[in-house]
């Protein structure tokens, strides 16, 4: 039945093994993805929407290297927003509430016009290694296919039990089984495995609630997109999310089921994600607080079935219902289903390189929640990373990686090989520490090439990021350059109670103002003029004002990350013997053993390494 040998078998359908399974075959190896159901691939499990702080640049930054997602999420969205637009440009992160089937079927779509793909539904029961290499897979039917590489995106999946009350019962997800057989193996090989849980709420029946009594949650006025490629268009029209807040009257109700809830009485003994905490976790956690916020979320253009967001849960079926009723709009709801939670085994990232290929077997990958992250976008860029590398070892290529100050895809890496994770992981904006340049606005400047090189972008991809960098960059020049008279910037100043100008200066000088916009500074006639006769669009406007007005931000965080930079090029030899660094701390030596880090800078970012003990380190390397 399988008589070729595959370059990359993907382990899972999910958002980390679509990815994984396009980047592969995109970059030329012969690859099959296996799941558990054709069906479900690229299901949205939990909540329907792709984006949010700091997972919108995920997004972006997986578009840009020609990754489906960002297209994917563009196609299926029904309503875009982009939040933090009061702050600066660091923390701007789009979001899009999907279609959820839509979601699936475009996913399925693509991967079904992908040359190079394969596709086989069954349950991957174990592995086929030898000597420390994979070389196969082996089905619960006992079917074995063989392959250069394996990638596993099993989510919560491997030994997942899902909780409801009282009841608890093997499953992946509801209405599907869990998967048997990996994790014992992996274990046997010497790999450390936990636990983990998450959880999500009741879908109710939108035709049963009172929208009149929610505030309307509208998207953008102006909607933008997240595919960088012109072949995806922002939404013309949207459908709104409504927002209400449960009551102490809820709260007394879900105490009520305090002692049957298996968070509280000892069943589930896994971490849950510390952001995102179930709605008996909050009231429990957050006592004094009167009131939580509820964001009722369509799962769809047509469909009434309605996401209730900020309502996760374990509680037993009747006690949700009971207080899920008792909240403001939701006197007469309907349930389509409860909410759960689910516990599932991850293996702690530490067991990995960068590459996200496993140190104990070679070409074997790990991406998604079995790495102990917690969200699609977490999961799809690790997916690609998994995917881009093991294509590029089967064809003995140099493998690929992202730096801290490339993309917030290399802060994730980085983050859960060199700190690993003991609850389940989600990014933030305030983990980048130069989040000033990993923008979502500049994630193709910055990631474009790198994507074109691997054979993952398109050369017009490239092209129209190229264009757009020069674009901005003689739009930020013209501002350099052009002068203004005080009598055309004054009533401008004037009218933003900023101080007037006595002689004529540079339009940068006036721009670089806090105060001034783009939309103040094109009442100048001749930047008007400029935007015209060039035919500047959106994207260009909006990354010449970024240049701009952070400027000066962006120069020192660019100093600092070149500085730091230094020690990601001081290599640390494979297989380094610190146990005969004997004035370098007993921790130091521990975890330098364990973790493995294939650079000082990477050693220096390890919990419990002091810099007087990279000072031993590079004294010892003759640095």
């Amino acid at each position: 039945m399988f008589n070729e040998v595959y370059d990359v078998i993907v382990v899972g359908a999910g958002h980390a093994g679509s990815e994984a399974a396009a980047a592969a075959a995109n970059m030329g190896s012969k690859t099959l993805l296996v799941t558990m159901n054709l069906q479900n691939i690229a299901q949205m499990s939990c909540n329907p929407a792709m984006g949010g702080i700091a997972k919108g640049q995920i997004v972006r930054e997986i578009d840009a290297l020609g990754g489906y997602s960002g297209i994917v999420s563009d196609t299926s969205a029904i309503q875009f927003k982009m939040l933090n637009k009061s702050k600066g440009p660091a923390m701007w992160s789009p979001r899009v509430q999907s279609d959820r089937m839509r979601f699936a079927e475009d996913w399925r779509l693509l991967l079904e016009s992908t040359p190079n793909l394969d596709f086989y539904q069954e349950m991957v029961s174990g592995l086929i290694i030898e000597r420390n290499k994979v070389v196969g897979v082996k089905t619960s039917l006992g079917i074995e296919i063989k392959a250069k590489s394996v990638v596993l995106t099993n989510g919560t999946f491997l030994n997942g039990l899902i909780h409801i009350g009282d009841k608890n019962f093997g499953g992946g997800r509801a209405g599907e089984r869990a998967a048997t057989g990996i994790t014992e193996q992996l274990v046997a090989l010497g790999f450390d495995s936990g636990r983990m849980k998450t959880g999500t709420p009741p879908r109710v029946d939108g035709r049963s609630l009172d929208y009149s009594k929610m505030i309307e949650q509208p998207g953008d006025n102006n909607p933008e997109k997240f595919s960088y490629l012109d072949i995806t268009k922002p939404l013309e029209n949207q459908r709104s999310c409504h927002m209400t807040y449960t009551s102490p009257e809820v709260h007394d109700l879900l105490r009520e089921g305090f002692e049957r809830s298996p968070m509280f009485n000892g069943r589930i003994k896994s971490l849950g994600p510390r952001y995102c905490p179930s709605i008996e976790d909050k009231i429990n956690r957050f006592a004094d607080k009167d009131r939580h916020q509820l964001f009722i979320e369509p799962e769809g253009w047509n469909t009434c079935e309605v996401y209730v967001n900020g309502f996760s849960t374990s509680l037993p079926e009747d006690v949700q219902f009971k207080a899920l009723s008792s909240v403001v709009g939701f006197e007469n709801v309907k349930f389509f289903r409860p909410g759960y939670a689910i516990e599932y085994d991850y293996f702690p990232p530490t067991q990995l390189k960068h590459t996200l290929e496993t140190k104990l077997v070679e070409g074997l990958y790990f991406a998604g929640q079995i790495n102990g992250t917690t969200g699609y976008e977490e999961a799809a860029s690790q997916g690609l990373m998994a995917g881009i590398n093991a294509s590029l070892k089967v064809r003995e290529k140099e493998s690929f990686t992202l730096k801290r100050d490339e993309a917030y895809i290399g802060v994730l890496i980085d983050d859960l090989i060199t700190k690993g994770t003991e609850e389940p992981y989600r990014m933030f904006t305030s983990r980048a520490e130069y989040r000033t340049l990993l923008r979502q606005d500049n994630a193709d400047l910055r990631l474009t090439p790198k994507g074109f090189e691997l054979g993952l972008a398109s050369e017009k991809r490239l092209k129209r990021m190229e264009e757009k960098h020069e674009a901005a960059e003689k739009f930020v020049n013209f501002f350099e350059s052009q002068s203004v008279k005080p009598e055309e910037i004054n009533p401008i100043l004037e009218n933003k109670n900023s101080s007037a100008v006595k002689q004529s200066g540079k339009l940068f000088k006036v721009f670089a103002r806090p105060n001034i916009e783009m939309e103040d500074i094109r009442k100048v006639k001749s930047v008007e003029a400029y935007i015209q006769d060039n035919n500047l669009d959106g994207e260009v406007i909006e990354q010449a004002e970024i240049q701009v007005k952070y400027a000066g931000y962006i120069a020192k965080e660019k100093n600092n990350a070149d500085k730091l930079s230094r020690l990601e090029y001081v290599k640390i030899p494979e297989h380094f013997d610190y146990s005969q660094i004997k004035s370098m701390s007993f921790e130091a030596r521990e975890k330098l053993k364990k973790i493995q880090p294939t650079t000082v800078s990477q050693a220096s970012r390890i919990s419990g390494v002091s810099p007087n003990d990279i000072s031993v380190l590079l004294v010892y390397m003759g640095r």
